[in-house]
């Protein structure tokens, strides 16, 4: 009797309610060149897997071992590109970071006046963090939708406030009397950086989700973070106790360690292929196509963001600039102009002298900001705005927009949403 019998007969069985029926178990092995497996359904439906023979070479068990336990299922095809490089520039980071947090701690003790006992630290820690660390977490939540649009800024400013706490941390001791201002300071920076950290993470995450496997992915990147957070606490314990011994030694290492922290971070960033459209990355989408006639998807573009300044309008995308208010950027005959011109439209464009400013409904998706950017960069090629031109503008815009769409979406952007912060849009 063959394996698709037995199952057959097990389903037909299990159909059969009479009380005289016994549970059939159905098991196979399976043999390779290497290893040999033995598969088991039990009566309850589980299937079991047990290795009979492995004649593969340790390293090769240990490797496998290692990229199941920290790596997404499937890897590297479950995942977009870059997942690599990110995963190790955010193991660097969290060894820098729980080392720095070693160095920080012994001196905030030291200015306290307090001998680093596990008592003593614990109490300190709990009123620090949960006095002036919970304002730093408050005065940061109301900054949501900016790091939504731009989550990789967001996740630098972040380690770049943490390491401003550590550093008044690890300096305290150089101003005993002035303790608790630098200890509430520097716990206040790391409140907002906590809170930044963690908001941006799902975004980071959603990046390179390529099979929907978002858990799989934040639970492997927990695993990672745990495992350099400890291996760092070790390096730190055994920093404080030799080279770091005395102010000097902290001030040198714990420099080079924040560095290491603030470069490990950045390049994590530039890893991280984010499929939204934001005013950035939709500038530079348009840039690329009207030079090439491509687009670029999200891996093209992750090294080219300005992750420091990336509200620069740039000039091939027709300088556009959104987030300013609708009562700012044009009076209301200019409205009503605009508006016979581009009746069914979401957007309204105003053309100044170096830059044009776009103002969005409150309705309005991707698929609008990119037919307003589109508009604003064909007529940027004229000498004039005349409504011919703008005109001329948006015919061009509509030839090319199911194009452009469809390859957006072919790419992986999402095109259903534009995430332009705190903009302000209109409404009527």
């Amino acid at each position: 009797m063959n394996l698709l019998e037995k199952i057959n007969l097990l389903k037909k069985e299990a159909g059969d309610t009479s009380p005289e029926v016994v549970p059939m178990v159905v098991s196979w092995t399976e043999t390779s060149d290497t290893v040999s497996r033995h598969f088991q359904f039990q009566p309850d439906g589980q299937l079991s897997v047990k290795v009979l023979n492995d004649s593969r070479p340790i390293i090769h068990n240990v490797s496998e071992s290692f990229v199941n336990t920290f790596f997404p299922s499937g890897y590297p095809y479950s995942v977009n590109e870059g997942y690599l490089r990110y995963t190790q520039f955010r193991a660097l980071q969290h060894l820098s970071s729980a080392a720095l947090s070693v160095l920080s701690t012994q001196s905030l003790l030291y200015a306290a006046g307090l001998r680093p006992t596990l008592a003593q630290a614990t109490a300190v820690s709990w009123i620090l963090k949960d006095g002036m660390q919970h304002v730093g977490k408050l005065t940061c939540s109301n900054l949501g939708a900016r790091m939504d649009s731009e989550p990789k800024r967001w996740r630098i400013f972040a380690d770049v406030l943490y390491d401003f706490g550590t550093g008044l941390e690890v300096l305290s001791p150089l101003c005993p009397q002035l303790f608790l201002e630098m200890a509430g300071l520097g716990n206040f920076a790391k409140g907002m950086a906590t809170v930044a950290a963690r908001a941006t993470r799902l975004p980071i995450y959603s990046s390179f989700a390529k099979e929907g496997n978002l858990s799989d992915l934040y639970a492997k990147g927990e695993a990672i973070s745990t495992v350099f957070n400890v291996v760092g606490l070790g390096v730190g314990i055994q920093l404080v106790s030799t080279v770091c011994s005395s102010m000097q030694g902290k001030m040198v290492v714990g420099s080079f360690l924040s560095a290491i922290h603030i470069y490990s971070t950045y390049e994590e960033m530039r890893s991280a292929p984010v499929n939204t459209l934001n005013p950035q990355r939709t500038a530079m989408i348009i840039e690329d196509f009207l030079k090439t006639g491509k687009v670029s998807s999200p891996a093209d573009l992750r090294f080219k963001e300005d992750l420091l300044f990336p509200g620069r309008v740039i000039k091939g995308a027709g300088n556009v600039k959104v987030g300013r208010n609708l009562h700012k950027v044009m009076k209301p005959s200019k409205l009503r102009q605009l508006k016979e011109i581009f009746p069914d439209e979401k957007f309204v464009l105003n053309f100044g002298n170096t830059s044009v400013d776009m103002v969005l409904e409150h309705t309005a998706s991707g698929e609008d900001a990119l037919r307003g950017w589109l508009v604003a960069a064909y007529a940027s090629l004229a000498a004039n705005r005349e409504v011919e031109v703008l005109e001329e503008a948006y015919e061009k815009m509509n030839m090319v927009m199911p194009t452009l769409v469809s390859e957006l979406r072919a790419k992986g952007w999402h095109t259903d949403r534009f995430l332009d912060g705190t903009g302000s849009r209109y409404g009527f």
